[in-house]
C-alpha cells in the first residue's frame, strides 16, 4: 500500500455529458484515502472531448506543473481512463507519477486481496491493464532487447515485456478457469438439492457483509467500514421462516466506472450473481445520491448478464437517518425501481425478520410461476 503521498486530481467535464464530475471526484478522493493518499489539489477543464495527446490541454498541464510544485505533490490522478499516449505525455510534461481511475480501483483491489483466488483475479486484471500501456512507456520500449530469453537482437523491449505479460495472463486465466469450473459444479449440486441461492449485491461499503452476518448469525464474517472489504463471495446457509433453508452469497461491491479488466478477471466470482435465483440490492442512504447508486448497480448487473433476475431493493442503515428522510427516500426508490423497498438496519438487526419473510414470499411466487410455466409447456 502507498503511504504519505499527496495527489492532485485531473477532472475533465465534457460539455453536454450527463456525468456528475464532482461526485466522481469525491469518490476518487475516498478511493485514494483508502490507499493512504491525500488529495491536496484539483485541476478542472471543460472540453467537448478529451485531447487525444494530453487528455486536457497542454497549456493547462503546464499550469498544473507549477501547482504540483507549490503543493509538494508527487502523484497526479486522472478522474477518468487514460490512453497509453496520454499517460506517457502527461508524465513527460509533469515529471511525476501519473495514475488513472481504473488503476486506482485496481490498487484498492490489490490491497484487499487476501485469498489465493482474489490475488489471481487482481493480478490478471493488472496484466490486462498493463499490456496496452507498454506502448506509452517511451523510447526505452523501442530499444532492441537481445540476450538470453529473447527472440534475438531484433526483439524490442516492448515486444519482450508484452510477451511476458501475455504469457502470465494466459497462465492466470487457465488457473481461474479451474476455479470457475469448481464454482459451476458447486452451483450444479445446489440446484440438484433444490436449494435456492440469493446473491447480495450493491455499491461498495453499502453494508452487504453486515447484512449477511445479521441473516446467518455468523460472527466470523469479516465486516469493515472501508471500500471493497469483500472480494471473495461468502456463501452461508440461512433458515427461512417456514423452516426451509436458502443459501445467501455476499459478493464484491460495485462502483462507478468499474474497470472492464476487473469485470473480466472476476468472472468466476460474478457468476455467483448472474446464476442466482434472487438478488438483494443493498442501498446506502448516506450516499450522496442513493438513486444514482442504484442506477450504477443496475448497469453493472446488466453488464454481467444478471439484468433479468428477480430482485428486492433493501434500504440499509435506516438507523442513521431521520424518519422524514427515510419516508421520502423509500418513496423515491419505490418509484424508481417499480417495486417494494424493504428498510433495514443490518448492524442493529432491525426489520431483518420481515426481510426474510419478504424473501421467502418472493421465492414461493417464483416457484409457483415456474411450475405454472412447466404445466403450460406439458399441455402444449
Amino acid at each position: 500500500m502507498v503511504n504519505e503521498k499527496k495527489a492532485v486530481l485531473i477532472c475533465l467535464e465534457r460539455q453536454g455529458a450527463d456525468v456528475d464530475v464532482d461526485l466522481l471526484a469525491e469518490e476518487l478522493t475516498l478511493l485514494l484515502a483508502n490507499l493512504g493518499i491525500t488529495v491536496v489539489g484539483r485541476v478542472d477543464q471543460k472540453r467537448t472531448s478529451p485531447d487525444p495527446a494530453t487528455f486536457i490541454g497542454k497549456g493547462k498541464l503546464y499550469e498544473m506543473k507549477a501547482l504540483i510544485s507549490n503543493l509538494d505533490a508527487s502523484l497526479v490522478v486522472c478522474n477518468d481512463s487514460l490512453l497509453p499516449t496520454q499517460l506517457h505525455n502527461i508524465r513527460s510534461i509533469l515529471e511525476v507519477e501519473v495514475w488513472d481511475r481504473p488503476f486506482v480501483i485496481m490498487k484498492i483491489f490489490e490491497a484487499r486481496a487476501y485469498s489465493a483466488e482474489a490475488k489471481l483475479q487482481v493480478e490478471l486484471a493488472l496484466c490486462k491493464y498493463e499490456i496496452p500501456l507498454l506502448k506509452g512507456l517511451g523510447r526505452q520500449m523501442s530499444q532492441p532487447g537481445g540476450g538470453i530469453g529473447t527472440r534475438g537482437p531484433g526483439e524490442t523491449e516492448f515486444e519482450r515485456h508484452r510477451r511476458k505479460l501475455e504469457r502470465r495472463a494466459k497462465t492466470l486465466q487457465h488457473k481461474l478457469e479451474k476455479v470457475r469450473k469448481s464454482r459451476f459444479n458447486s452451483r450444479k449440486r445446489r440446484k440438484r438439492n433444490d436449494i435456492p441461492t440469493i446473491a447480495i449485491v450493491g455499491y461498495t461499503n453499502s453494508g452487504k457483509s453486515t447484512l449477511l452476518k445479521a441473516l446467518c448469525h455468523d460472527d466470523e464474517i469479516y465486516c469493515a467500514d472501508k471500500l471493497f472489504a469483500t472480494l471473495d463471495p461468502k456463501i452461508r446457509r440461512v433458515k427461512l421462516p417456514s423452516g426451509k433453508f436458502a443459501l445467501f452469497a455476499d459478493t464484491v461491491g460495485f462502483i462507478r466506472k468499474l474497470p472492464i479488466e476487473l469485470v473480466a478477471a472476476f468472472r468466476a466470482t460474478l457468476e455467483e450473481v448472474s446464476e442466482a435465483d434472487l438478488l438483494l440490492i443493498v442501498i446506502d442512504p448516506l450516499d450522496k445520491d442513493p438513486l444514482e447508486s442504484l442506477t450504477v448497480v443496475e448497469e453493472t448487473l446488466n453488464q454481467i448478464g444478471a439484468a433479468c433476475i428477480p430482485r428486492i431493493i433493501i434500504l440499509n442503515k435506516v438507523d442513521m437517518i431521520d424518519s422524514g428522510q427515510l419516508e421520502a427516500l423509500l418513496e423515491r426508490l419505490a418509484m424508481r425501481s417499480g417495486s417494494e423497498v424493504v428498510p433495514v438496519s443490518a448492524l442493529r438487526k432491525f426489520n431483518v425478520s420481515s426481510l426474510l419473510k419478504r424473501i421467502e414470499s418472493s421465492l414461493m411466487q417464483m416457484d409457483s410461476a415456474s411450475r405454472s410455466l412447466t404445466d403450460t409447456f406439458k399441455l402444449a
